[in-house]
C-alpha cells in the first residue's frame, strides 16, 4: 500500500522537468506531451546548465527558477459542501477540476505545483474519476479516505497516496473552528517536502500569449459571464474583471470567496461537456477517457473546440474548430466538467 513518506507502489518515475529557454519557444509551437515515449528520453541538463536555465512552471506556463519547480506536485480531494467554505488556498492552486458527485454537489482536484501553501483543505474522500484525472499529473494525490473499491483504484495508480484515514504521522488534522467531517486539512508543505525526490510534473496545456484567441481563425467571442449547471444544486459562474485580467466565481449566485477572503479567481476557464458512467450506482463517475466539447475562455474571450484524452495517464488535449491548439494565457486554470446533462453558457 502506498503511503504518505515514500513512493510505494509507483510503477515508475517520471523524468525531471527543466526546460532552458529553446525548449520553452518550441513548446508554444507545439501541445504538451507530443514527444512520445518511442522517441527517446530528452537529454537531461548539467548542473551547471540547470542553473542557468529559463524555465517555466509546467501547470502555469509562468516563467520560474528551474530549482524552484524541481519537486513534485500535489494534487488534493477539496470538499465543496456550503460547510467546507471557505476552502484553504485556492487562489494558490496552477489546477482545479471540478467534478459531479453524488446529490448533485460538486468536488474539487485541486493541483499545487508552482507554489506550495504550508496548508490546504478541507480534505475528502476519493471518488472513481479521480484516477484518471490526478495521473498525468504524477507526485502526490491526497484525499480522506472512500470506497474501498475507490481507494484501490487510486493506489494501482503511480502516484504516491497520501490518505487520512491511513495517516499516523501528522500531516493531517481536523481544524477546530470546522464541523466535521468538513475539517480535515493537510499540512501539504511537509506532504511535499516528504516526497521531494519525486519528479516535476510535466505539462498538461499549450500556452500562448496573454490573449492566446485572439486570432481571427478561432472565432473566439467576447464574453464578460461563464454561466455553468451541474446540477440543481451546484451552479457556479465566472464573471470577467477586465481591470484585474481574471475571471471572478460564484457558486449558487453568491461571491465564491476562499479562506483568505479573497474572491476565487482565474486566468482560465476551461469548460468540458462530459458523459456520467452510473455504474457505481448513486456515485456518478465523470468519463474521462474519450472526447467532447470544449470552451476555452482567457482575457474575457470564448473559443469553441473540442478535447480529447486516450488514457488515464495522459493529459487532455484541447484542439479549436480549425483544428489548430487551443491555448492557454500563462496562470493558472480552472477546468469545469460539465455533464451533458447540464449546461453551459456564454454571455457577450
Amino acid at each position: 500500500m502506498a503511503t504518505q513518506s515514500a513512493p510505494v507502489g509507483r510503477r515508475g518515475a517520471r523524468p525531471a522537468l527543466l526546460v532552458a529557454a529553446a525548449l520553452l519557444l518550441a513548446g508554444c509551437q507545439s501541445v504538451p506531451g507530443e514527444q512520445r515515449p518511442d522517441q527517446g528520453e530528452p537529454a537531461r541538463p548539467t548542473a551547471d546548465a540547470a542553473a542557468s536555465a529559463v524555465s517555466f512552471a509546467p501547470l502555469r506556463g509562468t516563467p520560474a527558477d528551474a530549482a524552484a519547480m524541481a519537486h513534485p506536485s500535489l494534487a488534493a480531494k477539496i470538499d465543496n459542501h456550503e460547510a467546507a467554505r471557505p476552502q484553504i488556498a485556492l487562489n494558490r492552486t496552477d489546477l482545479v477540476f471540478e467534478e459531479l458527485v453524488e446529490g448533485g454537489i460538486t468536488r474539487y482536484v485541486a493541483i499545487w505545483h508552482s507554489d506550495i501553501p504550508d496548508e490546504i483543505g478541507p480534505v475528502r474522500s476519493i471518488r472513481p474519476m479521480d484516477p484518471d484525472i490526478a495521473s498525468p499529473f504524477g507526485g502526490i494525490i491526497a484525499y480522506s479516505g472512500g470506497q474501498e473499491q475507490f481507494v484501490e483504484m487510486m493506489m494501482a495508480t503511480p502516484l504516491v497516496n497520501v490518505v487520512f484515514d491511513y495517516d499516523d504521522t501528522g500531516l493531517f488534522f481536523r481544524g477546530d473552528e470546522r464541523p466535521g467531517p468538513h475539517d480535515v486539512i493537510l499540512r501539504s508543505a511537509e506532504a511535499v517536502s516528504r516526497n521531494s525526490s519525486l519528479a516535476p510534473p510535466p505539462p498538461q496545456f499549450a500556452y500562448g500569449s496573454a490573449d492566446p484567441l485572439a486570432e481571427p481563425a478561432l472565432v473566439a467571442t467576447p464574453t464578460s459571464r461563464i454561466d455553468l449547471v451541474f446540477s440543481d444544486a451546484r451552479f457556479p459562474a465566472w464573471e470577467w474583471d477586465a481591470a484585474a485580467s481574471v475571471w471572478l466565481r460564484s457558486q449558487e449566485g453568491a461571491p465564491d470567496l476562499e479562506s483568505s477572503a479573497e474572491r476565487v479567481r482565474a486566468t482560465n476557464v476551461v469548460t468540458l461537456r462530459v458523459g456520467i458512467d452510473w455504474s457505481y450506482g448513486e456515485v456518478p463517475k465523470t468519463v474521462m477517457i474519450g472526447s467532447g466539447e470544449a470552451w476555452v475562455s482567457v482575457a474575457g474571450r470564448t473559443a469553441h473546440g473540442t478535447w480529447a484524452k486516450d488514457a488515464a495517464d495522459t493529459p487532455i488535449t484541447l484542439t479549436a474548430d480549425d483544428g489548430s491548439p487551443l491555448r492557454l494565457a500563462p496562470g493558472n486554470t480552472w477546468v469545469e466538467l460539465v455533464p451533458g446533462e447540464g449546461s453551459a453558457t456564454f454571455t457577450p
